[in-house]
């Protein structure tokens, strides 16, 4: 098979021939990320959303970054109140407000919204997390704001057993569990009372409106995941790590269901989290190995959830061998592909894995391509950071 016939410019109208391919239209498109901060990739998804709002209804956006602090964002674009400058600082974890592509994204989606009746909202899909993990202070105390009585406690109660903040954030207990105070006597019964809270917002969802019902719901699943966590922070058996990983990709696909009620979205996150497949990442001397975001949610939505992952030939000086799939790709000759996965990995089934010289590039497993449903190449990429 002529490597080819399995490609096509990538374009508008290319997008919404592969959404007509599909068993169904998704609620969820995923596009993941090979690398974190290439620039071209961001500005193509930025184009992406924007024909997908414009001609396929989308009226959602949903990305790899702290499912709380994308409120801000989603406040921003929805009132305009604020500067972009402030909401980009605060709207993001992993550094990525400091993307330009995600700048000109949250500054379209405002415009969008102040000319539009149908508005666009946006989400942050991973859970406050980044080795270590951030207080559970923020949902808890927000969901038991929107609760009414009888509580399982006070909100004094509430503030004495989180204490300060650094306990919770102390970046050491990521290496050493014997710093967590997740398994402390105030965060087992923060769990306790976590559960309850969330117990008891079921039986008040009548009394709330839509908004506060699903900003409940959020900080709910938030705290019992970050509490969830944080016990396992603790925990100093040989399989720590692994769990970790498992709960983080856990909280994500809650939140990939949460996005789905709000369909169809686009989700743009690493091919690690929105893969279909299990994830496997090399940590010092182990090998991780877990369920992705992307197969949970997947399990949950069927058909409903598609997922294009992406790929690059020549990132920075990284140029890939010509037998891996992609130095295959990087003879296509369009700078920017759409490929049908299926298709390729019947044509690459003797390519050899790419090792890359870039350790914060994942790159593609022959042998998985069929898991997906399509795959975004782009020749050449620019890496806007070195990361590590």
């Amino acid at each position: 098979m002529d490597i080819k016939d399995t490609a096509r410019a990538l374009d508008g109208a290319g997008i919404s021939a592969f959404l007509r391919s599909l068993p169904t239209q998704p609620l969820l498109l995923g596009l993941g990320e090979a690398r974190h901060f290439v620039a071209e990739l961001g500005e193509l998804r930025n184009e992406i959303f924007r024909h997908l709002v414009d001609h396929e209804g989308y009226r959602s956006f949903a990305i790899e970054s702290d499912c709380l602090m994308g409120l801000a964002v989603d406040d921003y674009i929805a009132t305009g109140e604020g500067t972009l400058d402030d909401v980009m600082e605060r709207g993001f974890s992993h550094d990525f407000g400091t993307s330009p592509a995600n700048r000109e994204l949250v500054r379209w989606m405002r415009a969008y919204n102040e000319e539009h009746d149908e508005k666009l909202r946006f989400f942050g899909i991973d859970a406050p997390v980044e080795y270590w993990a951030a207080s559970p202070r923020e949902a808890l105390t927000g969901l038991h704001a929107l609760l009414d009585g009888p509580l399982p406690c006070s909100g004094e109660t509430l503030d004495t057993l989180l204490g300060p903040d650094e306990r919770w954030s102390n970046q050491a207990a990521a290496m050493d569990p014997s710093q967590s105070i997740g398994r402390s006597a105030e965060a087992l019964r923060l769990r306790l009372i976590a559960d309850d809270l969330v117990a008891l917002l079921d039986t008040q969802l009548p009394r709330l409106g839509a908004e506060d019902r699903e900003r409940a719901a959020l900080y709910g699943r938030t705290a019992v995941g970050l509490l969830r966590y944080h016990y396992w922070m603790a925990d100093d058996s040989p399989s720590r790590w692994t769990r970790l990983s498992a709960l983080r990709d856990a909280m994500m696909a809650a939140n990939l269901r949460a996005v789905a009620e709000r369909g169809p979205a686009l989700v743009f996150g690493s091919n690690l989290h929105l893969q279909r497949n299990k994830s496997l990442m090399p940590f010092g001397d182990q090998r991780l190995e877990w369920w992705s975001a992307g197969a949970i949610a997947a399990t949950h939505l069927g058909d409903q959830y598609a997922f294009l992952a992406s790929a690059f030939g020549t990132v920075g000086d990284d140029t890939p061998p010509p037998d891996t799939v992609e130095g295959i790709l990087s003879t296509l000759p369009w700078d920017q592909s759409l490929i049908d996965a299926g298709r390729l990995a019947e044509a690459v089934k003797q390519a050899t894995p790419r090792v890359s010289q870039d350790f914060a590039y994942f790159p593609l497993d022959p042998a998985q391509l069929h898991r997906a449903d399509g795959l975004v190449f782009l020749k050449r990429a620019v890496r806007l950071k070195k990361l590590g």
